[in-house]
């Protein structure tokens, strides 16, 4: 059975979860988690998406984001991959990382964000990688702690949270917090597994009971909400992003040269200027993360070994606005 497509538009809310093959740990020490977190934010710094909630486990990891301007798909490659890349080196390991494509779900913002942020924040505790509430207050491996301030992470917006618990931060804090102690004891919940309104019904048994009505109900298991919200998005699915623009590498390598003050040819000089330096991870980050063109065949038009073009598109992924600004402000080219 094929797999269905994704549902994504910019500023669609998507519950995000990404396991191991089979079964495998992905986080085995901290110096992993920073890892994931480090990539995380970067992509949050550069307004690719907003984080509101998240937990790492030690197989799996969970993220409830806003998508921004960039497809997820996009944000979800570089960050796995990049993951899974600097996981296999540091740990003398080959082969994949993750099970199958990472799972989202596409969330209706009403009712379901503050109880997502609740429910993910728990994991930690439900899974007994924390002992209690106190020590969940201070995990720095889910964004809880960053709600409560205990551990900083500027990236993380808290406070589009905290808004809706009280005025001031420290009156929040305190409603936020109650706020996680009253779903502490509810265990597993199905309902917030995708599937929305089917899955609360009770499956295509209860949904197909509420049909012989005279409304109609919709289910669709990538989506976490009603059936007006499951029906919008079914309508808005067929063209959420624009295609990127369709640039030849030449056109690409040429632009960004000259916004740098370098040339093409002292990128395959070996050179490290740091006109040509920002060019390769300009050029890189573009070719790559931005249009979703194999990296390897990049190397030798940059001057770098192949196994060195996907280091240089992270670089290139500090200066992302400015990067993608200049394919927008030049336009299409072929």
């Amino acid at each position: 059975m094929p797999r269905q497509a994704r549902l994504d538009a910019p500023g669609t809310l998507h519950h995000v979860m990404v396991r191991g093959i089979e079964r495998t740990t992905i986080f085995r020490d901290d110096r992993d988690r920073a890892d994931f977190v480090a990539r995380l934010a970067g992509l949050a710094e550069h307004g690719a998406l907003s984080v509101y909630a998240w937990a790492l486990l030690p197989n799996h990891a969970h993220v409830l984001l806003r998508t921004g301007p960039r497809p997820l798909a996009r944000s979800m490659r570089s960050l796995l991959t990049g993951y899974a890349g600097a996981f296999n080196r540091r740990h003398k390991r080959v082969g994949h990382l993750f099970q199958n494509r990472y799972r989202s779900i596409v969330v209706e913002e009403e009712p379901y964000l503050l109880e997502l942020v609740r429910y993910l924040h728990l994991n930690p505790l439900r899974a007994k990688v924390v002992t209690g509430l106190r020590a969940l207050d201070r995990y720095p491996w889910s964004g809880h702690s960053a709600l409560l301030g205990n551990v900083p992470r500027p990236w993380q917006d808290t406070r589009t949270i905290l808004s809706q618990f009280g005025p001031t931060p420290r009156r929040a804090w305190t409603a936020y917090r109650a706020f996680v102690a009253d779903g502490s004891p509810q265990g597993h919940r199905r309902d917030l597994q995708g599937g929305g309104l089917l899955r609360s019904l009770g499956g295509w048994g209860g949904l197909t009971a509420l049909r012989r009505g005279r409304e109609t109900y919709l289910g669709d298991a990538r989506v976490l909400g009603s059936s007006d919200f499951v029906e919008q998005l079914q309508r808005e699915a067929a063209s959420p992003f624009p295609p990127p623009p369709a640039w030849s590498l030449e056109t690409l390598r040429a632009r960004v040269c000259a916004h740098v003050g370098t040339t093409p040819a002292a990128l395959q000089g070996g050179g490290r200027l740091p006109a040509v330096t920002r060019a390769r991870a300009g050029i890189a980050y573009l070719w790559v993360e931005f249009l979703g063109r194999p990296g390897r065949p990049l190397g030798p038009g940059l001057g770098l070994h192949p196994a060195a073009v996907y280091p240089a598109a992270r670089r290139g992924a500090a200066g992302a606005r400015e990067w993608e600004k200049l394919l927008v402000k030049r336009g299409k080219t072929t």
